[in-house]
């Protein structure tokens, strides 16, 4: 399926206003297009967003420069080539370089053109295999619990508390290259997700000058405090799992105890992993 896609001139467009573009068209990246070369030559998503605000932020007081004034083609100086497929690999391919990779989204790539044609990510990739994935036999363990199998994050689990600062939330997104952090109380126990997307709302309302604002404080501003956060339990089946992450369209569940502490997380990539590589003998997500 080809889809419309938004596209940028690195050597024209500010950075700030490619984010409010992001923000503008509701969407997380977008392909780079050189004018000279004539050909696409990266992406620009939300993860260049909290390198900038993580990278050059000091203050309240003190503009970020940076984000105002430099050109894409100034922070792309910075930045690694981004992965593409070609349009004539498999999908597994396409698969086991979104994991290997640890990206969330891959541009594919018609050959002959050099054009981005559409962009692949976990959750389209998994929405596929739920909706086809039905009229095949199911694998039996699909009915295994998730304390039985090794699908997850359950140890040094990233996570932020609600009295941290928005930058401390940041600094732990460019450190533990995590795509969400459960948000939690003194207690340990989950009260919200912020992701990296939300951080992109910084720049809708403005507030990338205030990253010392709480979590408490940026959680609740978007809209409902208690809202956002998807979990599933130790004793539920990966059937189960994969049917409401699918359903719900998110990108991770929170695993949580009786008492709603926070026990580990389950992410598209971890799904992904166990139904398509694990049963082909590779493991490119935890190697």
């Amino acid at each position: 399926m080809i889809q419309n896609v938004l596209h940028f001139k690195p050597d024209i467009m500010k950075v700030k206003k490619a984010f409010f573009a992001l923000v503008a068209n509701g969407v997380r990246a977008a392909p780079l297009w050189d004018n000279k070369l004539k050909c696409f030559v990266g992406m620009l998503t939300i993860t260049d967003f909290i390198n900038i605000l993580h990278r050059y932020y000091k203050s309240p007081l003190v503009q970020i420069y940076e984000l105002e004034e430099h050109k894409i083609e100034t922070w792309r100086g910075r930045c690694q080539r981004t992965q593409s497929v070609s349009l004539r690999k498999l999908l597994f391919d396409a698969i086991y370089s979104l994991l290997k990779n640890k990206i969330h989204r891959l541009p594919v790539i018609d050959p002959a053109s050099g054009n981005v044609l559409h962009i692949l990510t976990h959750k389209r990739i998994l929405k596929f295999l739920h909706i086809f994935g039905s009229m095949i036999p199911k694998p039996r363990f699909l009915q295994k619990r998730i304390s039985e199998v090794p699908i997850g994050t359950f140890k040094e689990i990233a996570t932020v508390q609600e009295s941290a600062s928005v930058y401390d939330a940041l600094t732990i997104f460019v450190e533990r290259r995590v795509s969400a952090l459960p948000v939690v109380n003194e207690e340990g126990k989950v009260v919200a997700l912020y992701s990296r997307f939300d951080v992109i709302n910084l720049a809708a309302q403005k507030n990338y000058n205030n990253l010392n604002m709480t979590m408490r404080e940026a959680v609740s501003s978007r809209g409902g405090w208690m809202e956002g956060v998807l979990k599933c339990y130790p004793h539920e089946t990966l059937e189960t799992i994969i049917d409401r992450i699918a359903k719900a369209e998110v990108h991770r569940l929170v695993l949580v105890d009786r008492d709603n502490v926070v026990r580990g997380i389950v992410s598209l990539s971890d799904l992904l992993q166990a139904l398509v590589l694990t049963p082909a003998g590779i493991d490119a997500l935890y190697s």
